[in-house]
């Protein structure tokens, strides 16, 4: 382990008394001799920067002076100029910030009294870490001067969000970890990934959607992927999302955690009461109108029953708070992850979930790139797939071909830009349902009977079928999916093609 012993500095001195803290005052979190002893390290041998040049911002030291000193010697280095006490002297030597220390001198003082610059990193950590701490004190200052001010347009809960956030925003910035790997190492994983593939029976390398054509497209959904699924109302969009992720969490539960994922579904439209009910007709095959309605049969009881057994057992979690901030989503994934071990976060819908801004964005399509942003970074802090839904906009209704398009997303092009798969969930029989022909004054009956005998066959082609388009997706093919629907269950399935869909 690197020696971290901080060389002996002078302490420094104010108006000819040493700085002392006066007993009833407690200084931020601080560390001066790192401070100098990084700096000298610096001033002596440059590479040092190199150390620390990725984390390390001016800002973030303690005292003015080394601020300074700090941002000249950054400056020089990225001009490709040697930074030591001679040519920065200069910049220095009539500096009024420098006047107390013996100006320009207090940089030879500082490279002087180097010892090594081995430990270059060393200090730049600890001058980070306790950067972050005073921010902490910071963040918990104005916490509770927000909490004292009576403020009627801000609640306690959109506090706690804007608390959240400034917690967040503090620990991605505050976070020196990454930077480049060997490739070598990418390989591994990646040929890792295929050979879990290659022996499981479905060979999914993601997150299996329990629909067989749509892995087969897709692969699965893929480990810190934003997946967005769009349609127009009444397509089945939140249908076909509990669909994929109830039969991931039960593929969880029946491989003993080898396949699927445990499921976190934020319902921010249905409560979690409708949601169960609409499981619960797909498990029992009792339409869901009429449980609702309480018209149930005595048989169908034990169905219940045996249904309710075997859906406790599932890894699937609901959050049905309403009005959820993209903030309170990224807190609430952390801590099912570290709980149950989340591996899959469904979001429906994505227009209603707020910014990150206590008072709201005035300008919605930059709240919306900024929760696709912050969704994007979930999957990729929690190397989770994230399953988005999203409304289009009614452009749609206006084409006579209503098979949706990538500009029919709303409100944002960044939700096209930030998604590494882009679905739309389209069902030709809704439309046909509703233009059912009409005879037109100046028609023959032969023209007519020709016309709705047209749209008869056409609606038994598409008859419980659906249609899952994939408009984009980053690491395979585009192209259209055909799926099995039925509305009475809302239920998708696999569509049997080698069949005519009418026995359905």
């Amino acid at each position: 382990m690197e020696n971290t012993t901080l060389p002996a500095f002078e302490p420094r001195l104010v108006d000819g008394q040493e700085r002392t803290s006066s007993p009833d005052y407690r200084t931020p979190p601080h560390n001066e001799e790192a401070e100098q002893a990084l700096l000298g390290a610096i001033l002596v041998n440059n590479k040092a920067y190199e150390r620390v040049a990725e984390f390390l911002r001016p800002q973030h030291f303690y005292d003015p002076v080394h601020v300074r000193i700090f941002e000249a010697i950054t400056k020089m280095i990225e001009r490709g100029q040697i930074a030591n006490p001679v040519t920065l002297k200069p910049y220095f030597d009539n500096d009024p910030a420098l006047a107390s220390d013996g100006g320009a001198e207090y940089l030879a003082e500082l490279a002087a009294n180097v010892v090594t610059v081995i430990n270059a990193a060393d200090y730049g950590r600890t001058i980070h870490d306790l950067f972050l701490r005073r921010q902490l004190i910071e963040v918990g200052t104005d916490m509770v001067n927000e909490a004292f001010r009576h403020d009627l347009d801000i609640s306690a809960m959109d506090q706690i969000g804007e608390a959240e956030k400034q917690l967040f925003d503090l620990a991605s910035t505050g976070d020196v970890q990454g930077g480049f790997v060997p490739f070598a190492d990418s390989v591994k994983l990646a040929i890792a990934t295929a050979e879990v593939a290659f022996r499981a029976s479905s060979h999914v390398t993601g997150v299996t959607t329990g629909l067989l054509d749509l892995d087969r497209k897709l692969g699965g959904f893929h480990r810190s992927d934003l997946l967005i699924l769009a349609g127009r109302p009444s397509m089945g969009k939140t249908a076909l999302a509990t669909n994929i992720a109830f039969n991931a969490a039960k593929a969880h539960l029946r491989s003993g955690g080898k396949e699927g994922a445990c499921v976190g579904f934020f319902s921010l439209e249905m409560s979690a009461e409708q949601l169960a009910t609409r499981i619960l007709a797909d498990e029992t095959q009792v339409p869901g109108d009429k449980i609702r309605r309480g018209e149930i049969r005595q048989d169908d009881f034990p169905k219940f029953v045996q249904a309710s057994q075997d859906l406790a057992r599932v890894p699937f979690f609901v959050d049905d708070t309403p009005a959820l901030s993209v903030a309170a989503v990224r807190t609430r994934c952390r801590r099912l992850k570290r709980t149950s071990g989340l591996g899959m976060v469904v979001v429906d819908y994505l227009q209603l979930l707020r910014g990150s801004s206590v008072k709201g964005s005035e300008n919605r399509v930059q709240e919306i790139s900024e929760i696709t942003r912050s969704l994007k970074a979930i999957a990729k802090e929690l190397d989770v797939p994230v399953l988005a839904l999203s409304q289009l906009s009614r452009a749609v209704e206006q084409r006579e071909d209503k098979r949706p398009q990538l500009s029919d997303l709303r409100e944002s092009g960044s939700i096209e830009q930030d998604a590494d798969v882009v679905m739309f969930v389209f069902r030709e029989q809704y439309y046909l349902e509703r233009a059912e022909p009409s005879r037109r004054p100046d028609e023959t009956d032969d023209k007519f009977n020709d016309r709705y005998q047209r749209w008869q066959q056409r609606l038994g082609e598409v008859h419980n079928t659906a249609e899952a388009i994939i408009a984009k997706q980053r690491h395979g093919p585009v192209g259209t999916v055909r799926l099995f629907f039925d509305g009475q269950f809302t239920k998708f399935g696999d569509l049997d093609q080698r069949h005519d869909t009418n026995d359905y």
